[in-house]
């Protein structure tokens, strides 16, 4: 008997309207085009599709827009306070960045010891009570230098307890099939908020002083609890977890230690954050120093950059392939060799130009490195992991922006941008071929050891998978 048959009437037909479909999960189908890929944007409008995500994205959207009106507002205020001093706004800076630090990992042993929904309403509404005392405080006049101090720490450590909880919470509003996409989204709209809230608030400091928008920061905390309040817990795709009582961070090393698509991205996360990604540094010394400009033409240049991470980041939304460390791998090295390259332009406009590819790869980085930390962690570990994850993106900034500036000092400010694309792009390779070997070199050992397990195999250096497959 043939392998083939010939087909006749309806199986014809059946056949066909098969071809033109693809199952989606839940058993319905989508049209797709020429060659099965479907349009991007379709990915990122059936990720908002789920009625949690969406929920708590357009919560946090609100809440985040609030949170930039008032680190504007706050700097501003201190800069009132103290005569312009601009070492007093680096200590506010530093008191609200040091809980990070110093309670990031605890942070990631209590998102997985706890719900992570209730936690997030604890801490959201220690957020909007720290505003609200900030914003009555500066309306009475009684405010001072010493107050925003504590307010801006007690504000740091709800972040650092918030911060795991609230990026592991992503997880469990989406399929893992739409996280990669919902991580992008979320993404997308920090970077709305990070373009809205400064500009909103620089009006609004003008129009009423900045009390009343720190009062406008604790009504939109209201827009994340109802959210979160809103959102059904049946529809949720939250891991068992029967043990949470014995959560330890030696677990989550452990882990990362032992997984190669969880070590790859956190280290060149590592690198990247403190070494790259110093833009609020290195943007000003260029603007200052080299081109001899103003706080607009900074200001200018920074929209340029942020314009550039939301077209990243809506472009992260819209793909269908699953993160890999390929992908990792190269658009770091890209993100380098940008970063080197604006250090090179020779004048302003060239400058901002390049600024805006520039967002876009640092942004394609951070989500892709972000998605790969979340698919391939264990899901009863997933906040302590991600709280590593966090440690090493923003942990590493008091040791890169000093050297930023020892750099900038020594060799000129443009030498910050090029050393600091460099590293960038070396530490991806270099850690992706030491990690490599590394995992080679396991891997006879365990099968001399154990029978070889049933997985799938490892994403590092591989290319994006075929349509249609997940990572592991």
């Amino acid at each position: 008997m043939t392998e083939h048959r010939q087909l006749r009437g309806s199986d014809r037909v059946r056949t066909l309207r098969e071809a033109l479909a693809t199952p989606d999960r839940g058993g319905k189908h989508r049209r797709v085009r020429k060659g099965g890929k479907r349009r991007a944007p379709s990915e990122a409008i059936a990720t908002l599709g789920a009625r949690n995500f969406r929920r708590y994205l357009a919560g946090q959207l609100v809440s985040n827009v609030g949170t930039w009106m008032q680190r504007a507002a706050q700097d501003l205020l201190v800069l009132q306070l103290t005569g312009n001093s601009g070492g007093a706004v680096g200590i506010l800076t530093a008191l609200q960045f040091l809980p990070q630090t110093l309670f990031g990992l605890s942070g990631g042993v209590i998102a997985d010891r706890f719900a992570k929904r209730r936690l997030l309403l604890i801490t959201q509404t220690a957020m909007g009570l720290q505003s609200l005392l900030l914003g009555v405080l500066t309306v009475t006049g009684a405010v001072n230098v010493g107050s925003v101090y504590v307010l801006a720490f007690i504000l740091g450590t709800a972040t650092a307890l918030d911060s795991p909880a609230r990026n592991a919470f992503v997880s469990e509003l989406v399929s893992r099939e739409r996280l990669p996409n919902a991580v992008s989204l979320n993404s997308a709209q920090f970077n709305v908020a990070r373009i809205l809230g400064p500009a909103v608030a620089g009006l609004a400091v003008a129009a009423a002083g900045t009390g009343p928008v720190f009062l406008a920061n604790t009504a939109s905390y209201l827009a994340v609890l109802y959210g979160l309040i809103t959102i059904r817990p049946d529809e949720l795709h939250a891991p068992r977890q029967s043990k949470r009582g014995n959560a330890r961070l030696a677990d989550a090393f452990r882990a990362i230690r032992a997984t190669p698509d969880l070590l790859l991205p956190i280290t060149v996360v590592a690198f990247v954050g403190t070494f790259g990604l110093n833009f609020q540094v290195t943007i000003s010394l260029v603007a200052i120093t080299v081109f001899n400009s103003g706080a607009a033409a900074y200001g200018y240049l920074s929209a340029a950059y942020a314009v550039g991470s939301l077209i990243g980041a809506v472009r992260g939304a819209g793909r269908r392939k699953p993160p890999t460390a390929h992908r990792l791998v190269m658009s770091t090295v890209v993100f380098g060799l940008l970063e080197a390259a604006v250090g090179l332009m020779p004048d302003y406009a060239t400058f901002m130009a390049l600024l805006i590819p520039t967002g876009l790869a640092s942004v394609t980085v951070t989500t892709t490195a972000n998605a790969m930390t979340q698919l391939h962690a264990d899901p009863a570990l997933r906040g302590r992991i991600l709280s590593v994850y966090l440690l090493v993106l923003l942990g590493g900034t008091p040791l890169g922006a000093p050297l930023v500036g020892f750099v900038s000092d020594t060799l000129g400010a443009r030498y910050s941008l090029i050393l600091g694309g460099a590293v960038s792009a070396l530490s991806a390779v270099t850690m992706s071929a030491l990690i490599t070997a590394r995992a080679r070199r396991a891997r006879p050992a365990e099968q001399h050891h154990t029978a070889p397990p049933v997985s799938e195999p490892s994403t590092l250096l591989t290319k994006d998978p075929p349509a249609g497959r997940t990572a592991a």
